[in-house]
Order: structure tokens, then sequence, then C-alpha cells
């Protein structure tokens, strides 16, 4: 706890779709999840993207706690065999109610969506592009402009989620970020887990997120996603993630 406060200023919250050691499901119809036709375009998701928003939309108000709960029992009751996982960079009391918005808000807000399918690969997925609708729906109707979200998607209209481009959209996202900021983060595409290549890990391996070019360009380790999303946010700015890949936790 304390050694997160020496090396995270800013508050952080963080969904994940599993355990380190987990996959996550992609789903390829969520109509089986039951959520209202205006919460998204249907089809193809991800089973935490849509646990999350089935979660959320239940309630008008949910604590913490109750979320993740019902996230949890919503993919049992689903028949998942994924956990997901709710970290936090401060101590937080699980049982206050859930918001992403900023407690004491006095700034911007901004979020980075990106939802790769790899198209046209042998590892494709089906509805990563769906997720990230989804998620643009519901910040749009917690307050967030048009204007305030950045779309990377290979869906042949956005931005690409390259490595680069997921890099820049991270620069973006955190540029210029101050106290009373609500920042977010949201990741569809697929996660591997990997020798860790500095020694920080206790199971030895590294969490990685795939961009759209990952077999040219690489992958992005936590390590960089930490340097890159989390390492320049100042003191009492707000950052919520939502992580739907495999290895998340």
């Amino acid at each position: 706890r304390h050694a997160a406060k020496h090396f995270i200023a800013a508050s952080v919250v963080m969904f994940s779709g599993c355990k380190d050691c987990q996959t996550s499901a992609d789903v390829c119809d969520v109509n089986s999840f039951g959520l209202p036709t205006h919460a998204g375009p249907g089809g193809g998701g991800g089973a935490c993207t849509n646990s999350l928003m089935k979660a959320i939309l239940e309630c008008e108000v949910c604590t913490w706690i109750d979320l993740l709960s019902r996230m949890r029992q919503i993919l049992v009751e689903g028949e998942y065999a994924q956990n997901p996982q709710l970290s936090s960079s401060r101590v937080m009391d699980l049982k206050t109610a859930f918001d992403i918005m900023h407690p004491k808000k006095s700034g911007r807000q901004k979020a980075l969506l990106v939802g790769i399918n790899y198209v046209g690969s042998d590892a494709a997925l089906s509805g990563c592009h769906n997720d990230v609708e989804t998620m643009r729906r519901y910040l749009c109707a917690t307050g967030f402009a048009d204007s305030d979200v950045k779309v990377l998607c290979d869906d042949g209209m956005s931005e690409l989620p390259t490595k680069a481009g997921i890099e820049a959209g991270l620069s973006w996202l955190t540029e210029g970020a101050a106290s009373g900021d609500t920042l977010f983060f949201h990741y569809s595409g697929h996660g591997v887990s990997v020798k860790d290549d500095n020694g920080d890990e206790e199971d030895g391996k590294d969490e990685a997120l795939a961009p759209v070019d990952h077999d040219k360009a690489g992958i992005i380790r936590d390590d960089a996603l930490f340097v890159r999303l989390v390492a320049p946010l100042p003191a009492r700015a707000v950052l919520t993630c939502v992580i739907d890949c495999c290895h998340s936790g």
C-alpha cells in the first residue's frame, strides 16, 4: 500500500476481466446478457465489458463491491470460468457508491477506448469493436462529450490500434493531466502472459496487451503501460481502467 502511494500519485482503479492466470471470453452474441438495446450495438462482445455494463445498468446506485460481485454472479450464471478482479492504487472503501467521475470534479475528462478484432488474422475476435461502442455510449450518458473520447479500432473507420497508435493514445490521455481530472481507459482485445524481462514479477511473468501489429511491432507489457498511463498522472487525478482481455488480473 505504502509503495503504491509512493510510486502512484493519482487514484487509479482497474476492473479486469479475469485473473492473471485465466483467459477471458469473447462472446458471440451479447444478447445473452440481457442488456437493453440502447446500451450497445449487440452482436459479439467481451464477457467482462458486458457483465460490467449489465451490472451497472441494473441499479441506479451500487457500491464498488456490489458491482464486482454482480459481475462475477452474471458470469457464473452464464457458465463462464473467468473471475473478474478489482484493484486500486489506494485503500478504498468498497461499500462507497461506484462512480467513475472525480468525487470533487474540477478539471476535464478524457477517455481512450481501444478495440481490436485482428481482422483477417488467424486470431480474429468478434466483439471488441462492439465493446468500444458500448463503452462510448455509457461514457456519453455519464457526462463525457464526444470530443472527450478517442477511439482506436481496426474497423476501417477509426485510428488504427497499432503499438505506436496505442502509445500515442495513452500520451494523449495523460498529456496535461491535472488535479481534479477524470480519466478513463478501456481495452478490449487479446492479452498475453510472457516471461518477465526485468525481474520485478513474483510469478516470473509479465502481462501484456497485443496491438493489431504485435507480430511486427511487439506487445505492450504491463511495465510499459504503467510508465505511459499511470506514472505521469498527478495527485488528485482519477483514472478508471477496464481491461477486457486474457491474463488481465
